[in-house]
C-alpha cells in the first residue's frame, strides 16, 4: 500500500522530509487501510514559515470580508456535495457509525455557514464616545496572525472545522495538525478549501505525532495562537510550551460530565422512557468517546433501582459492529490503546466496589470493540468516577436532595457539560444555574448550536469555540484614536 502525500504546504502536497510514514488502522477489524506521511519538526517549521509569509505578505488577511465569507460558503457547498464520501471516511477512520459520520459533515457545513454569516453581519467597528466632537475613536478587530490548530482523534473533522472556519473568517493563516490516529478527513477538508479557491499558503497541514509536530507548533516563536483540543496532560504541555513566546492559547481539555435525573422527570411512562433513552445517548454515542459524554449518571435514590435496571437492559441490546454496516448502533473504540485503557478502568471500578449491571467485556471477534458498560453503586473516590475514561462506561451515583445533586454534579475538576432532568421547570433552571459547567442541558443531552459558545470551566480548558466568542479567539482588538483638530498640548514649558 503506497503512502499518500498528506502534508500540505504552500499549495503543494508532499511527503515527509524524512520519508517517514504511518499506517492508519481500521478499528473495526484492526487492519491497515491507509498509509500517510509522518511529518516531523522540519516539516512543521516549513509549514509555519509558509503560513507566516502568507499572513505578512499575502492577500488573505487583506481580502474583503465579503470575499472571505463567500469562500466559506463555497466550502459548505462542497461539504454538502461530498457528504456521503466524507461521512463514510470519517466512519471508517474513527470507528463511528455511518450516520454519525454524516451528521458530523452536516455540522461542519453549518459551522462554515455560521461564521460566514457572522462576519458579514458585523459593523465596521465599535465607536467609542470620547466626549468630544474633535475626537473619532473606534475599536476594530484584526486577525491574530499565524494559528496552530491541533485537533483530537474522536471528532477529527468537526473539531478541525470549529477552528479552521473562524480562523479563516477572521483573516488568519494556519497550520493544522490532526491526530495521527485519524487524519484522513482533515486531509479531505484541506482539499475542499483549495477547490473553493483559498490562496496558497493560507491553509497548511502537517500529519504526524504530537511530539514532535504538536510540540513544535506550541513553542514556535512565529505562531501567534495555538488552539488545542485533547487531553488534560497534553493540554498543560501545550500551555507551558506556549508561555515562552506569550502566544494566545485556547484549550478544550475534555470533561467528566454529570447527567442528573430527578424522580419527577420519570413520573409518567413517557418521561421515564425518554430519560432512560437519553441517558443511553449521553453515555454511549460514539462508544463514549465524546468530550461531553454524560458518563456520570446521578439519579435520585428513590428512582435508582427501576431506572438502572431498565438502562442496563437496554444497554445489553445495543448492536455493535462496523460503523458502515446496516443496523449497527455503536462502533469500536478507536485503537488498541483506548480499548486497554477502558478495560483497566472497569477492572479498577470493580475492585473498588462498583456493581456491574451491563457490559464489562469485549465481544468475540476482531476489532477494538467493548460492550456498553453500566457500573452501579459508584462513589466519588473511584478513579472511574473522577477520571475521563473516553469509552462506553457509565457510572451511577445517587442523591436524596437538590443540594446533594448539585454538589455531586460539581464535584469534579472538570466543567465542560452536564444535564439535568426534571418535570419541575423552576427546579431545572435553578439546578442548571448552579452547575459549574460550560454547557448545561435541561431535559436533553448532547445538542449544540454553532451560534452558541462551547467550552468549559476548571480543567476543561480556557477560551471558547463557536459563537461570537469563538470568532473573537482568532482576533486582536485594536483601538484607533483620531484627533480631528490637533493643537499643542503645552505640557512642557519649552
Amino acid at each position: 500500500m503506497s503512502a499518500q502525500k498528506t502534508i500540505h504546504v504552500g499549495g503543494e502536497w508532499r511527503a515527509a522530509a524524512s520519508g517517514a510514514t504511518r499506517e492508519i488502522i481500521d478499528p473495526a477489524d484492526a487492519t491497515v487501510f491507509a498509509v500517510v506521511a509522518e511529518g516531523g519538526a522540519e516539516d512543521t517549521d516549513v509549514a509555519v514559515a509558509t503560513a507566516r509569509n502568507a499572513f505578512d505578505a499575502g492577500e488573505w488577511p487583506r481580502t474583503p470580508v465579503a470575499e472571505r465569507a463567500e469562500l466559506l460558503r463555497r466550502v459548505a457547498g462542497l461539504l454538502e456535495r461530498d457528504r456521503e464520501k466524507i461521512g463514510a471516511l470519517e466512519s471508517r477512520d474513527a470507528g463511528k457509525t455511518l450516520e454519525e459520520g454524516r451528521v458530523d459533515v452536516d455540522c461542519v457545513r453549518d459551522a462554515f455557514r455560521y461564521f460566514a454569516d457572522l462576519v458579514m453581519n458585523e459593523s465596521g467597528g465599535r465607536v467609542v464616545d470620547a466626549g468630544s466632537d474633535e475626537i473619532h475613536s473606534v475599536v476594530v478587530h484584526e486577525p491574530v496572525g499565524v494559528c496552530a490548530l491541533i485537533t483530537p482523534w474522536n471528532y477529527p473533522l468537526l473539531q478541525a472545522s470549529w477552528k479552521i472556519a473562524p480562523a479563516l473568517a477572521a483573516g488568519n493563516t494556519f497550520v493544522v495538525k490532526p491526530s495521527e490516529i485519524t487524519p484522513l478527513t482533515t486531509v479531505a477538508l484541506i482539499g475542499l478549501l483549495l477547490e473553493a479557491g483559498l490562496p496558497a499558503g493560507v491553509a497548511n497541514l502537517v500529519t504526524g505525532a504530537g511530539d514532535p509536530v504538536g510540540a513544535r507548533l506550541a513553542e514556535h516563536p512565529d505562531v501567534d495562537l495555538v488552539s488545542f483540543t485533547g487531553g488534560l496532560t497534553s493540554g498543560t504541555k501545550v500551555m507551558r510550551a506556549a508561555a515562552d513566546s506569550v502566544k494566545k492559547v485556547a484549550l478544550e481539555l475534555g470533561g467528566k460530565n454529570p447527567n442528573v435525573v430527578f424522580a419527577d422527570a420519570c413520573a409518567t411512562a413517557e418521561g421515564f422512557d425518554t430519560a432512560v433513552d437519553q441517558a443511553l445517548n449521553a453515555a454511549f454515542i460514539h462508544s463514549g468517546q465524546v468530550c461531553s459524554a454524560g458518563s456520570r449518571l446521578i439519579v435520585e435514590e428513590s428512582l435508582r433501582e427501576r431506572f438502572v435496571a431498565e438502562l442496563a437492559r437496554r444497554a445489553e441490546k445495543i448492536r455493535l459492529g462496523r460503523g458502515t454496516d446496516e443496523h449497527v448502533e455503536c462502533g469500536p473504540l478507536v485503537s488498541q490503546q483506548q480499548l486497554a485503557k477502558t478495560e483497566a478502568y472497569v477492572a479498577s471500578a470493580l475492585h473498588e466496589g462498583a456493581v456491574l449491571r451491563a457490559g464489562g467485556e469485549r465481544p468475540e471477534g476482531p476489532g477494538y470493540f467493548y460492550r456498553p458498560t453500566v457500573l452501579d453503586r459508584c462513589h466519588r473516590d473511584m478513579r472511574v468516577v473522577r477520571e475521563e475514561v473516553f469509552g462506553p462506561v457509565l457510572t451511577v451515583e445517587t442523591f436524596r436532595t437538590e443540594d446533594e445533586a448539585i454538589a455531586l454534579a460539581n464535584d469534579t475538576e472538570y466543567g465542560l457539560a452536564g444535564g439535568v432532568w426534571s418535570a419541575d421547570a423552576g427546579r431545572a433552571r435553578r439546578v442548571a444555574g448552579r452547575m459549574r459547567h460550560g454547557t448545561v442541558w435541561i431535559n436533553d443531552f448532547h445538542p449544540y448550536l454553532p451560534q452558541a459558545e462551547w467550552g468549559g470551566f476548571g480543567r476543561s480548558g480556557i477560551g471558547r469555540e463557536l459563537g461570537p466568542a469563538g470568532l473573537a479567539e482568532y482576533r486582536e482588538a485594536k483601538h484607533i484614536y483620531q484627533n480631528l483638530a490637533p493643537r499643542p498640548v503645552r505640557w512642557f514649558a519649552g
